[in-house]
């Protein structure tokens, strides 16, 4: 029975892939700070299967005695904003290198490594440059580990469509951003202000899709060394994913046209609230498409049918309804 070790395994993603590895048979050692917090993960295997074990990404002592003996390593860990000591740099470069040194000097076979699509050495955002460093970290320390750039992952627990279900459940607006300035329209004596707000692309991946791909990359020996860009079967803009929102939800919302100067203005205010909604490095990611490399190797490449939106969103953002009182589960990052 293969023995994995995965950071980041109490996540959002991280329970999906638990899950479907445990299926497959793996011994499953889900490597987290807090241990005693993991426990929900255990009804996901057979008794003693899937075992919780203390270890800070940012500790070598902790993060060698996860690896030891492990025959794969799965690096999940990531932030969406930086608080404290849990930095981009900390968390998706020096982590990524310590694990992946770890995982060489282990003996390890297998090695994967969970960026993000759009990590980009040159992009205006922090956390796409620290991304794109941390792949050049991981491949410098273990040239054979394989690494996955998945796109906007949904799912029953995701904090993406949960999170505006969740804002239009209570105020019926969502906003969409925008530049430059509005097109004025002449609209028989009057000029009505005309907006190509929401226009930025999505390609959203389903969450099991990327845990269906995690068990075949570490089965394929053809998946050393390679990256793969993870996206969903569509494209969206950003506007139709609001809509898709307010379909799903049952809402009649308002579409609010938000300049991007403004939206960078209320980040910085926000980004200092416990769990900001936004933050200004999140207003620059959302000014860039977030789609699949025509020509990169993705879910077809590992044998894996990509699965529509439209398929997976009725079944949870359903939970937002009117009339229903309990709200969705809140995903975790």
């Amino acid at each position: 029975m293969q023995l994995v070790t995965i950071f980041g395994g109490t996540g959002f993603l991280g329970r999906h892939i638990v899950q479907r590895l445990a299926k497959e048979g793996c011994s499953i050692r889900v490597a987290t700070r807090r241990p005693e917090l993991a426990g929900f993960l255990r009804p996901c295997g057979d008794v003693g299967q899937i075992a919780p074990v203390q270890a800070n990404v940012r500790d070598e002592a902790s993060v060698r005695r996860a690896v030891e003996g492990a025959d794969a390593v799965i690096n999940l860990t990531g932030i969406l904003n930086e608080r404290g000591r849990q930095t981009f740099y900390a968390v998706h470069v020096a982590s990524a290198e310590r694990i992946a040194r770890a995982a060489a000097d282990a003996g390890v076979s297998r090695l994967l490594h969970v960026s993000a699509l759009g990590a980009d050495a040159a992009s205006p955002s922090e956390y796409a440059r620290s991304k794109a460093a941390g792949e050049d970290a991981m491949r410098e320390a273990f040239p054979a580990a394989t690494i996955f750039r998945p796109g906007l992952v949904f799912g029953p627990e995701d904090d993406f469509f949960n999170r505006f279900a969740s804002i239009v459940r209570l105020v019926p607006v969502l906003p969409l951003f925008f530049d430059g300035l509005p097109r004025l329209k002449l609209d028989g004596l009057f000029l009505t202000p005309e907006f190509d707000a929401g226009t930025t692309r999505f390609q959203p991946v389903f969450v099991g899709d990327i845990a269906e791909a995690t068990h075949r990359a570490l089965d394929d020996s053809a998946a050393q060394g390679r990256t793969y860009e993870l996206g969903g079967p569509s494209v969206y803009s950003y506007a139709e994913l609001m809509a898709m929102v307010a379909r799903e939800t049952g809402r009649n919302a308002l579409f609010a046209p938000v300049p991007f100067f403004a939206a960078d203005i209320l980040s910085r205010i926000a980004q200092f609230a416990p769990a900001p909604p936004l933050t200004p490095d999140q207003v620059k990611l959302l000014r860039i498409d977030n789609v699949v490399a025509p020509d990169a190797p993705g879910l077809a490449a590992l044998g894996v049918e990509a699965t529509a939106a439209e398929l997976i969103l009725p079944t949870y953002l359903r939970d937002h309804r009117r009339g229903n009182s309990e709200s969705a589960p809140a995903g975790e990052v």
